[in-house]
């Protein structure tokens, strides 16, 4: 059952002047409940404008935004309440923290939405877990806190607000191998506990490899591609003549296969990739 649906989305910035330009055009797609999608395409292909859309950051030139069924802009006074169900963590979101504590600022989304007390507490506290913040962190100032830290803090702060859409904009860039592993597998239990739709920006095809169900490509603000990792990976020469990268374990594939090595084309994890090379050896026959 789809939890969003992007209907002929087009958002024309500067029109009537000689800057005017579509950042994203006639774009279509729906998310499933549940689903992880990850979205990837180079710098301007309208990644950004397109995530910013579906909780009304930004207004549609033209198209429509649903969500449960329903265009988010039918009640353009309302749609505050669409980003309390649609939550937008930013790259660099520690740059979004400005209150006094941990505390203050993980609770600063669920006051808005009318929480107080042993309820406002409880989401907090839930959230911070969730985003894997201690509780000797809370009362700190978040500008204490290294930078690893501030990124769950800032997504410590949506996820309070309970969204049923997470939309997660480059979450680990700039944090070490370390961090960023940390950081995701935290993302990754959530989705696995809460079975929150998690759409994912990123610019590591590894990143997304491990942790989309589904990918969607854009390119120069159209759709190049939709179709879940295998499928997306095995085009790999069409991803890297658009730009973009594919993951380490497909390079590592492709280079095989130049070498006349049968791998399967659609690799993209070590683990497959072992299953392609221990097949081999027993002789069993791949494409």
């Amino acid at each position: 059952m789809s939890i969003l649906q992007v209907k002929n989305l087009t958002h024309t910035y500067g029109i009537g002047t000689p800057f005017q330009r579509s950042a994203v055009e006639d774009v279509s797609f729906d998310v499933n409940e549940g689903e992880f999608l990850g979205i990837i395409g180079h710098t301007g292909s309208g990644k950004s404008t397109l995530i910013q859309h579906l909780n009304g950051l930004l207004k549609p030139t033209s198209g429509q935004i649903l969500l449960n069924g329903k265009d988010i802009w039918a009640e353009p006074k309302k749609i505050r309440n669409v980003r309390f169900q649609v939550g937008l963590v930013f790259q660099y979101p520690e740059y979004q923290l400005f209150e006094e504590t941990v505390y203050k600022d993980i609770s600063f989304g669920p006051l808005n939405m009318g929480k107080t007390g042993a309820e406002l507490d409880h989401c907090v506290r839930e959230a911070a877990r969730l985003a894997g913040i201690r509780d000797d962190q809370l009362d700190k100032s978040p500008f204490e806190l290294s930078g690893g830290q501030k990124r769950r803090a800032a997504l410590a702060g949506v996820l309070a607000m309970e969204p049923q859409v997470l939309i997660l904009d480059e979450p680990t860039a700039g944090l070490d191998p370390a961090g960023r592993e940390n950081l995701m597998a935290n993302i990754r239990d959530y989705h696995r506990n809460k079975g929150t739709t998690i759409l994912l920006v990123s610019h590591s095809m590894d990143e997304i490899a491990r942790n989309a169900d589904r990918i969607l490509v854009l390119k120069s603000a159209h759709i190049l591609m939709d179709g879940p990792p295998p499928e997306v990976f095995a085009r790999a020469e069409e991803l890297l003549s658009a730009g973009l990268d594919v993951p380490q374990v497909t390079r590592i594939a492709m280079a095989l296969r130049a070498r006349g090595v049968a791998v399967n084309p659609a690799v993209y994890t070590a683990e497959a990739l072992e299953k392609e090379i221990l097949a081999l050896r027993r002789g069993e026959k791949r494409c």
